[in-house]
């Protein structure tokens, strides 16, 4: 029991003491994969990358169905000790802002996972989302 615990502790270290990001770094992933039923799922496509040491900027595409318009949403992220703060639009449209707080996990050479929680200005809603991805 004790060599579980003693390695469940040293796997998570290691996951959150590799948390670099980097400037020239590209990120290819998803948006939002939390609280999707699995019969809605939708593909949102997202690219981002390293403008600087501390900031990603990105674009992600998104299209519910094909009754529906494809959606552009740009998106920054500019990261503190491991964490990082968002802000994302639809479009040009900063009437909707997206702000929030999350962290990038690497989990295995380039594979991350981004929880973040975000506050939506036009809908005046907090939500949980979860991306993943890869970074190269």
């Amino acid at each position: 029991m004790k060599n579980m615990i003693l390695t469940v502790v040293l796997a998570c270290a290691t996951i959150l003491g590799s948390q670099a990001q980097t400037k020239g770094d590209w990120y290819i992933g998803t948006g939002d994969v939390a609280n999707v039923a699995w019969t809605e799922l939708a593909v949102s496509p997202t690219v981002g990358y390293g403008v600087t040491d501390k900031l990603m900027v990105g674009l992600a595409v998104s299209q519910a169905d094909s009754t529906v318009d494809v959606s552009y949403n740009l998106h920054a992220r500019y990261f503190v000790k491991g964490y990082f703060v968002y802000a994302a639009t639809a479009g040009l449209d900063t009437e909707t802002l997206s702000l929030g707080v999350g962290r990038l996990f690497t989990i295995h050479k380039g594979i991350y996972i981004d929880p973040k929680l975000v506050y939506n200005t036009g809908d005046k809603t907090t939500n949980l989302t979860i991306g993943f991805g890869l970074k190269f």
